[in-house]
């Protein structure tokens, strides 16, 4: 079976970001750590460590070697939250040490983006009804943590 995998180039601490990643969102474990046996771009055999981890069910592996590109918005990491509760505790564990920013979207200390976003949101934003689905796009580009209940009030036309 072909299966899809991103993979995510930490310049360092890839091992510790995905040990906070599997400690605080649910559904996410660490399967294995190791070292790249053969010297590469990264560094010598042995000094460039990866990790084959899950976050929120979905496979990601990573690496920590020096390089030459840092994380950026061009790529960000979706987790559609079960309630507004969940939204505020991962909004708060993954913006500390890093930055929040508008819709909803944080920066980890690591550098990597996550958009956090509360139940329900997506579908809102492509009712067959655009008007609606307008209002409550409108509303959550004035939040930086979204609030799902202003969200669907917007939606509602409350």
């Amino acid at each position: 079976m072909t299966r899809l995998t991103p993979c995510l180039w930490y310049h360092q601490d890839a091992i510790a970001a995905a040990e906070f990643y599997a400690a605080t969102i649910p559904d996410s474990r660490i399967q294995r750590i190791s070292d790249q046996n053969a010297d590469s771009p990264g560094g010598k055999a042995g000094s460039v460590k990866t990790v084959e981890f899950t976050v929120a069910g979905t496979p990601l592996y990573a690496f920590s070697a020096p390089g030459p590109d840092k994380f950026n918005l061009a790529l960000s990491l979706m987790i559609e939250c079960d309630s507004q509760a969940e939204v505020d505790r991962l909004w708060d564990a993954l913006s500390e040490g890093g930055q929040t920013m508008e819709c909803g979207w944080v920066q980890d200390r690591w550098g990597l983006n996550w958009q956090i976003i509360p139940p329900g949101m997506m579908d809102l934003m492509a009712a067959d009804d655009r008007e609606a689905a307008g209002r409550a796009a409108a509303r959550m580009l004035t939040m930086t943590k979204l609030d799902g209940e202003a969200i669907r009030r917007a939606f509602e036309g409350s």
